[in-house]
């Protein structure tokens, strides 16, 4: 069954070229599909194209529909397109020329769009909520740590004293960065598409206004051929947001994976979170942060794979942008796995408290020593001079206590205001606005 069939029988190679890997990508997108007909059968009603009956049993077999889908029996069928026909189909086999109704007023075009912003809204709520737990396991390494220095490095040189408190807290404030372009990318998401059919309108009298409101969106996409150009873009600025959390993990992976090796034996990880070699009897391998590494780099690369495929589409609808749904779709699912496992690990590092007993590390404290002597009435530079004399001749011999003291430094971490940032911009998605328009189409 396809939702365009004339009667003509396509030929099977082209048919399994077209088709590609919607039927099993779809399955994806099944919960959203029935929670958007639900909507727009209310909305048809409401203009007439659907009788009060016709109403209450379309939606009661959508109900049907969508608990088999949660019970995973909802399945698509041999010889169905996509999972659009195979709803169509199942209420046609229930309820006759009722269940042919459903499509009135829309075309696939806007049908798949919907569903998309629907699963991607979803996706980031998800999202959000591992984002959020794997930020307060790094602000909690922060402060458990925020006493016990650690060298700080410019172009892998020994720099300045840093902190296991700012090193954790830093990746905990770059979350609250990629959070902000989450949000934004989910303000984009969040506009109802559905009622700009194939990107042209329709003639009928559709209430686009009430479908937004049904279905929780914040607003629509108002200019019909505006909602379709909304395909493709709404992947990449999706995918723009993710690949941002994406190298926030790729960068702490890349530390601890340098900083876990013996040259700096700055931390380490218990003996069953570690791999070993088959050669070696020594090795303890951190694979997971190098797996890490390498699954947020190939999710970075998701934008530029969705641009190159857009980026010289005419407006209007083009069958390029299915291919799109390969890579995108599953990176949601990609990317919570990689913050999942990160927080499981980041309760595990054991740190090294005693790093700065190393000689190695004594010209770390140059900078703290000009300082004090600049404090005590010296010209920066004449301090300068001195210090670099004294390194020069042998006679550094810095004090090791740090006194930081302005915001966001060793000693004022600033931890309470990354978190008061990270919060108010959670509030801002509101999640509670959208449950509460999907459950009451459910009828929770």
């Amino acid at each position: 069954m396809k939702l365009w069939d004339k009667g003509t029988e396509v030929n099977k190679k082209i048919e399994l070229f077209t088709v590609g890997k919607d039927r099993e990508l779809d399955m994806y997108l099944a919960e959203q599909d029935i929670i958007g007909s639900m909507a727009h059968c209310i909305m048809l009603q409401s203009i007439g194209l659907l009788t009060e009956k016709e109403l209450s049993d379309i939606l009661n077999e959508l109900r049907n529909i969508y608990q088999q889908n949660h019970e995973g029996k909802l399945q698509i069928e041999e010889g169905i397109e996509d999972i659009h026909s195979q709803i169509e189909l199942l209420l046609t086999e229930k309820l006759g020329d009722t269940g042919k109704k459903i499509h009135n007023g829309r075309s696939r075009n806007d049908q798949v769009l919907l569903d998309l912003k629907l699963f991607i809204r979803a996706k980031i709520q998800e999202l959000v909520q591992n984002t959020e737990s794997l930020f307060q396991n790094f602000i909690a390494q922060s402060e458990k740590y925020k006493n016990v220095l650690m060298p700080g490095y410019t172009h892998l040189q020994v720099a300045m004293p840093s902190s296991f408190g700012l090193w954790f807290g830093a990746y905990a404030e770059s979350l609250t960065d990629d959070m902000q372009q989450l949000l934004a990318a989910y303000k984009i998401v969040n506009q109802n598409p559905l009622g700009s059919a194939a990107g042209y309108g329709s003639s009928f009298p559709l209430n686009r206004q009430m479908t937004t409101d049904l279905l929780g969106f914040e607003q629509m996409n108002y200019n019909v051929v505006y909602a379709q150009m909304g395909r493709g873009k709404t992947e990449r600025v999706t995918a723009f947001a993710l690949s941002s959390f994406a190298a926030t993990i790729a960068k702490f992976s890349m530390d601890f994976n340098l900083f876990m090796s013996q040259n700096f034996g700055f931390v380490s990880l218990p003996d069953e979170l570690t791999t070993g070699s088959s050669i070696m009897p020594h090795k303890k391998n951190p694979d997971v942060f190098e797996l890490l590494r390498a699954k947020c780099n190939k999710i970075q690369a998701l934008p530029n794979e969705i641009m190159l495929i857009t980026n010289n589409l005419p407006i209007g609808y083009f069958r390029d942008l299915q291919i799109i749904k390969e890579n995108f779709i599953p990176v949601f699912d990609e990317m919570n796995t990689c913050i999942e496992i990160l927080n499981f690990m980041l309760g595990n590092i054991k740190v090294n408290k005693d790093i700065l007993d190393d000689k190695k590390y004594e010209y770390l404290f140059s900078v703290e020593e000009v300082n004090k002597l600049v404090i005590g009435g010296m010209p920066f530079r004449d301090a300068y001079k001195k210090v670099g004399l004294d390194i020069a001749a042998g006679n550094f011999n810095p004090g090791k206590t740090v006194n930081h003291t302005h915001e966001g430094s060793i000693g004022n971490l600033c931890n309470d205001k990354i978190a008061d940032k990270m919060n108010k911009i959670i509030k801002q998605f509101e999640f509670e606005k959208v449950e509460k328009a999907i459950n009451k189409l459910l009828g929770d």
